[in-house]
């Protein structure tokens, strides 16, 4: 009998460790940097949080909703409205821990009066970045939108393009690569991160600080409210991550809490 509650008891205490490994998908730079920050902090609460490193924005969201991972830090809201009415899911927002401001890069330019007439300029080909980028590019005077154009907008809806500039649509992930092939290239934070571009110093137009585009940690329904994510969500939201953002980043990540 005794042999048979100890049994009972080493099943429970593993059911109870197991309930508490977070499985959370990020891409590399900043999100997967800001999680192994964390990472001490958890365990100390009792959290085994693990880190799975993507360098696509697809995969994430595929398996948190097949419940391969329980979570994933690597986009912003319009990208999860998009995804989640293009692909069926229902994932959910839990928190929003950091804002990286977009920005226009380019290898031969000093600055954005520089581009060239007939410029080559590459830009994400996903819905929500790809339209980021042109209303990027319209704030910064390179083009005009149709009246009603927003974050899904595509190049069909420029109604002036006084320089003839002839945009691309690439992956996200591959526009530092073809940097030094192009004129100019609008860049995620996180791919300019790990390309080693310097947002605040090499772009040659950057969002404001107040963009509202912020970074969230991302769910599902049926998990959001356990204790091992309201743990995670608690230590992202702490001064101890906010003073990391600032000093790692210095201004290429902002947080948004």
């Amino acid at each position: 009998m005794k042999k048979l509650l100890a049994a009972f008891a080493a099943a429970a205490a593993f059911s109870a460790q197991a309930a508490d490994v977070l499985n959370v998908a990020a891409t590399a730079v900043p999100h997967a940097e800001i999680l192994e920050f964390v990472k001490p902090q958890l365990a100390e609460q009792g959290v085994d949080l693990k880190v799975k490193v993507f360098t696509d924005y697809v995969q994430p969201n595929i398996q948190v909703s097949e419940k391969r991972l329980d979570a994933n830090f690597f986009q912003h809201q319009p990208y999860l409205d998009e995804f989640n009415k293009g692909k069926g899911t229902e994932l959910v927002s839990v928190a929003g821990v950091h804002i990286e401001p977009f920005g226009a890069y380019a290898s031969k330019l000093k600055s954005l009066d520089e581009l060239p007439n007939g410029a080559t300029v590459v830009i994400p080909n996903d819905a929500t970045n790809g339209g980021r980028a042109l209303l990027l590019l319209q704030k910064a005077g390179v083009i005009t939108l149709k009246d009603g154009a927003g974050i899904t907008a595509t190049p069909k809806d420029i109604a002036e393009n006084p320089k003839n500039i002839k945009l691309r649509e690439l992956e996200a992930a591959t526009l530092p690569r073809v940097l030094t092939q192009v004129d100019m290239a609008l860049i995620n934070t996180n791919y300019a991160l790990e390309a080693k571009l310097n947002p605040t110093e090499d772009a040659l137009y950057i969002e404001g600080s107040d963009s509202p585009y912020v970074n969230i940690l991302v769910a599902r329904p049926d998990n959001k409210d356990s204790a091992a994510m309201q743990k995670l969500i608690e230590a992202l939201h702490s001064e101890e991550v906010k003073q990391f953002i600032n000093e790692k980043y210095k201004g290429a990540v902002v947080p948004a809490f």
